[in-house]
């Protein structure tokens, strides 16, 4: 007898990593950061709903195409061997026809928004579509796994103020250095395997100096958020912010100096204190300093 929906529903669940939001709130925070500096402290609160729902569906929606692409892949690699598509546990055309509603509803969230923001979406979703691909042949890949956790930056940009200034840009290059930074003490767990199977990632790139790397991006992200947020007006409550992510950074080397695998998924893990942080200082600089005008 074929299992229902509802009996099925948990792999579905596990497919799109719902039982696991750190990749959701990593893709989150940068989004809440856009729609906050681009309206100036005071986002519409739809807008707020619209992009934080569309960021947990596209993030849901990547994760089933990214199991898709490598499911020939992760079956050699320990962490991944029984996710629900690699393990035989779901077929390949319920992964796609997943991503593929997915990608639709969050689609049909941003109906309401301009043709700019639209048109930000489709590109959006080619480069989500495409990232997976890029680990066959592009040495790091991880800067394009930027691009993709960062596009809400300019879809937020386009939807409060009708154009993509310069700033929108160099805060999705901000986010490029981070997301290189997070996602090298992701690939450094699984580097011994990736070598194994021809895949590529920044941890194998950057060899002996990854540890090196992922601070040096860590500098670069913090140092252009800096600039972005005091050319904003942003002042010393955003400084505290960009000053507890900075500490969180050096927190992440004493964890990864090591190279210890279990260690290094921990640092990962913990950058959703990182982004959590810059946010805060966001908000807070926004909130107190319109308090006391």
């Amino acid at each position: 007898m074929m299992p229902t929906f509802r009996q099925r529903l948990p792999l579905y669940l596990k497919l799109v990593r719902l039982d696991k939001p750190i990749g959701i709130l990593l893709l989150l925070w940068p989004t809440l950061n856009a729609l906050w500096l681009a309206s100036d402290g005071h986002p519409d609160w739809k807008l707020v709903a619209i992009f934080t729902l569309g960021t947990a569906l596209m993030r849901s929606a990547g994760c089933a195409i990214n199991d898709y692409a490598d499911r020939d892949f992760d079956r050699h690699v320990k962490r991944t061997a029984e996710r629900p598509l690699t393990a035989g546990k779901i077929a390949a055309w319920e992964a796609l026809a997943i991503a593929a509603a997915l990608a639709l509803f969050s689609f049909l969230l941003i109906l309401p928004l301009n043709g700019l923001t639209q048109l930000l979406s489709i590109a959006a979703v080619i480069i989500a579509g495409s990232y997976p691909y890029f680990k066959r042949f592009f040495a790091i890949p991880q800067a394009y796994l930027g691009i993709a956790f960062g596009f809400g930056i300019p879809m937020a940009y386009a939807a409060i103020q009708g154009t993509v200034p310069a700033s929108a840009w160099l805060l999705l290059i901000a986010n490029i250095f981070w997301t290189i930074a997070y996602d090298t003490e992701y690939a450094m767990v699984d580097r011994d395997d990736d070598i194994k199977i021809g895949i590529r990632t920044s941890a194998i790139t950057f060899g002996r100096f990854d540890v090196a790397a992922v601070m040096l991006c860590y500098a670069l992200s913090l140092g252009m958020l800096f600039m972005i947020g005091w050319q904003a007006g942003l002042r010393w409550w955003f400084v505290l912010g960009l000053l507890a992510a900075a500490g969180c950074a050096l927190y992440h080397y004493v964890l990864i100096r090591k190279r210890d695998r279990l260690r290094c998924f921990a640092a990962f893990r913990h950058n959703n204190w990182l982004g959590a942080a810059v946010f805060a200082g966001i908000v807070l600089d926004y909130a107190l300093n319109y308090a006391l005008r």
